[in-house]
């Protein structure tokens, strides 16, 4: 015994507890009452039909009763004794799992032969205990390893189209306890259409107990008492009785004719199932040609519990976990195969009527397992003289209730595909078998998922690079060209789970972008794939990306990927086909960063073509641009146009043709040539009119790695980088990932919070050695003072320069989401 549970009992046993106890079980007794009322209709009506009603199983409705209160005994003193944690915890036999049961006996009968019976008999008995060993066995895993909450995953409408299906089986098992038929004999077919409505009598005998559940429906739409269903079926037999008295019909006639059940003439002991054991004539060979519907069996088992106890604890605003309550189902169950019964488990309704009767206490629940024995005890013999019709009202009522929940409460919850495999799965239980309903909804189920999938797009956004922009800070002129020629990139933009299904739009809509007259129109130098919101990768969306990637490498594009680390989901994906290691593929781990990498390369083309390094603009700690063979600047649609656009941004740009790091240091270009620079693309600038700016500038050099400043400092100035690379880093939330600006040459740092006078809004550090001039606070009132006019002027095209930065990191943050 756990510690929990000697806790538990401990609460129960203890002096107060005893002092108690009078008082709790006065209270306690309508619940009591209550309980067990609900569990003898469930044990007439759904004992009775454990066993088929025909063959070598005829006659056992009473041992089916029987094993019903066993069941129920054994799961209302596990859940009683601390094993769930509602006090007032109802066990039962599950009920929704007998068309198995006659599954596994017709199965087993036809193996064996029903010429030798004992045999038949004493395998199928073995059957349903191993069925509730297995089921105990799978409980108590689950709960153990605490996977219950794995269970809520299943597909709810697989598991709503079984139970609609068991409501059917429940109604036709209705109509052949009513008319004395046997299941055998019971088919779709014109005869059986003759034999239940033309024949008058036979009408009669399930008409009325259809009626009765019918009209039990219609009170309870209306009136909602806890007590409306027992009374119901107490009145019933007592109306009947009155009838019978009146009429003066003998008991005997009514028996033969089908209104009262046929028990035979001996009364039967509680524990003559045991009697049916013997593992001597039990037949391995069948029992182990059962293994398939007992595996269908258990699936539908371990169904219930993970649904019903969240849904009753939210019912009775109680906490439970749900683990440990698969673990007390787990021992009812394992418990209940020892002692050779059928399944348990915790019945939601009763439970809930126990509780607001009164049924709170966990003496309550050892009274109502008390009051089980009391009933198994007595026997079957009263069986007898039950009114064949309240039986029959009670099947049809659970069956009504269950293809209603089914087909009619579903009816505006699920979409079109899950309403059809709910009404699919009822029909192939119908017509075929359980284990055929059960299995052909999960393959519908798989089918819908992936039809439904396949439609969802798995293109966020397609667009060109004019649309993004890297947050690297670059002079004006440099980010005019870069927009322009950015055409030359198309950015595709993914998420979800890419599979089989999804990667066939992607890999067309990519063709498309490359057929003759698109490419012509717009021509591609990178085709930038963000895989930053896609969850996984199959082995077909793998493959598909390595023949994109072929295609691509056909015209001279360069595939970058994006939006992913190489040991993630994604990347092992991607390189177990290899992809990443292929020619022409640049892989990043975020979108900002390849951008920058393309952005480099578009400079670089310039710069080569021009006669210069490209190293001047290649930034530090990333992998270097293209091979310069695909930078050449020879005669192809792409390289004209990265030319032409050059020559108008750039070399117009006198002052940032030609990077600093390869000009030859003079006192008067600098800092002139670099405030030039950052900001001769905002209009024309005079020399002379800025020459006043250099006295009241600062020029320092300083290390990589330096701090300049941290997110919250109070500002002391802003910065115009001449040279090297600076690094701002945003710290938005405590949440987030954190958003990485760059400084390069001819750009400003720290502008905006110096000039608002707010404290700094990110941190900055010295990536590569750089050189800056520094205007401090100090600086700019004696600029202001001094030089008004040129201190207007510089503030203007500061805002200018800031606006525009603020908006492109604006951009990027927007694009993350």
């Amino acid at each position: 015994m756990t510690n929990s549970w000697r806790h538990r009992l401990s609460s129960v046993r203890g002096t107060d507890g005893f002092k108690r106890a009078p008082a709790e079980v006065v209270r306690a007794l309508p619940a009591v009452l209550l309980g067990a009322l609900l569990n003898v209709l469930d044990g007439i009506s759904y004992g009775m039909i454990i066993f088929p009603a025909a063959g070598v199983f005829a006659g056992l409705g009473g041992v089916g009763v029987s094993m019903f209160f066993v069941s129920a005994v054994v799961s209302q003193l596990v859940y009683s004794a601390g094993g769930s944690g509602f006090a007032g915890a109802n066990g039962s036999m599950m009920i929704e799992v007998v068309p198995f049961f006659h599954i596994l006996a017709q199965s087993i009968s036809a193996y064996i032969g029903e010429d030798r019976p004992e045999e038949v008999l004493a395998t199928t008995m073995v059957a349903f205990a191993f069925s509730s060993l297995l089921t105990g066995a799978t409980f108590l895993l689950l709960g153990a390893l605490r996977l219950g909450s794995l269970i809520g995953f299943f597909p709810r409408h697989i598991l709503v189209g079984c139970i609609g299906g068991v409501g059917i089986f429940l109604i036709i098992t209705g109509l052949t306890v009513c008319t004395r038929i046997t299941e055998d004999d019971f088919d779709l077919s014109f005869e059986t259409f003759k034999f239940l409505v033309l024949n008058s009598y036979n009408l009669v005998l399930w008409l009325l107990p259809f009626f009765l559940a019918v009209l039990l429906r219609i009170i309870t739409h209306r009136y909602h008492h806890q007590l409306i269903f027992p009374l119901y079926f107490i009145i019933i037999p007592i109306i009947f009785y009155i009838a019978v008295a009146i009429g003066g019909i003998d008991i005997g006639l009514l028996r033969e004719k089908g209104w009262l059940f046929d028990m035979g003439t001996t009364d039967e002991p509680w524990y003559k199932f045991y009697t049916l054991f013997n593992l001597h004539l039990t037949n391995w060979g069948a029992l182990w040609d059962t293994l398939p519907t007992q595996f269908a069996l258990l699936f539908f088992n371990i169904l219930h519990p993970p649904l019903n106890v969240p849904a009753l604890a939210v019912s009775l605003n109680h906490d439970v976990d749900t683990d440990k309550e698969l673990v007390a189902h787990g021992y009812s169950n394992i418990l209940a195969g020892a002692l050779g019964t059928v399944p348990n488990y915790l019945v939601y309704v009763n439970t809930l009527l126990f509780y607001r009767v009164g049924g709170v206490t966990r003496i309550a629940g050892f009274l109502l397992a008390g009051a089980n024995v009391f009933l198994l005890v007595i026997g079957t013999g009263p069986i007898a003289y039950i009114p064949v019709m309240v039986v029959g009202a009670l099947i049809f009522v659970l069956g009504i209730d269950l293809v209603k929940e089914a087909l009619w409460d579903t009816r505006n919850r699920v979409n079109r595909w899950e309403y059809i495999t709910i009404a699919s799965i009822m029909i192939c239980m119908t017509v075929w078998d359980f284990v055929i309903g059960v299995l052909f909804g999960i393959i519908m189920s798989c089918c819908f998922f992936v039809v439904q999938n396949s439609q969802r797009k798995s293109i966020r956004a397609l667009h060109t690079g004019e649309a993004a922009m890297s947050t690297v800070r670059r002079p004006g002129a440099h980010r005019a060209y870069i927009r322009e020629v950015s055409r030359q990139t198309t950015i595709v933009r993914l998420q979800g789970f890419l599979f089989f299904g999804t990667i066939t739009h992607v890999e067309e809509t990519i063709r498309t972008l490359l057929d003759g007259p698109a490419l012509l129109h717009n021509p591609i130098r990178f085709l930038v794939l963000d895989l930053a919101m896609v969850v996984g990768v199959d082995m077909s969306a793998a493959e598909a990306f390595v023949r994109i990637q072929r295609i691509l490498a056909m015209n001279r594009i360069v595939l970058v990927l994006c939006g992913f680390t190489v040991d993630s989901a994604v990347g092992k994906a991607l390189k177990s086909v290899d992809l990443l290691e292929m020619d022409a593929v640049e892989v990043f781990t975020d979108f900002t960063e390849a951008l920058e990498w393309t952005e480099n390369a578009y400079l670089t083309a310039w710069f080569l073509s021009r006669k210069l390094e490209a190293d001047a603009i290649a930034l530090p700690g990333r992998r270097q641009t293209v091979d310069t063979d695909d930078l050449s600047m020879s005669a192809t649609p792409r390289r004209s146009q990265l030319l032409e656009v050059g020559f108008r941004t750039i070399a117009r740009d006198g002052y940032s043709d030609t990077p600093p790091e390869v000009q030859t240091p003079e006192e008067d270009r600098e800092p002139l040539n670099t405030i030039f620079k950052a900001f001769s693309s905002y209009g024309p600038l005079d020399r002379e009119t800025f020459r006043p700016l250099v006295r009241y500038l600062q020029p320092l050099s300083l290390p990589a790695g330096h701090v300049l400043w941290t997110q919250g400092d109070a500002p002391d100035g802003l910065y115009i980088v001449e040279g090297g690379i600076l690094r701002a880093i945003y710290q938005f939330a405590d949440h987030a990932s954190p958003t990485y600006e760059t400084m390069v040459p001819g750009t400003l740092a720290g502008e905006l919070s110096m000039l608002s006078g707010l404290e700094r809004n990110a941190s900055c550090i010295v990536e590569r050695d750089a050189k800056v001039w520094k205007l401090s606070v100090e600086s700019l009132k004696r600029l202001q003072a001094e030089e008004p006019d040129l201190a207007r002027e510089f503030t203007q095209l500061v805002l200018k320069s800031a606006k525009l930065d603020y908006d492109i990191l604006l951009t990027a943050l927007a694009s993350r989401q």
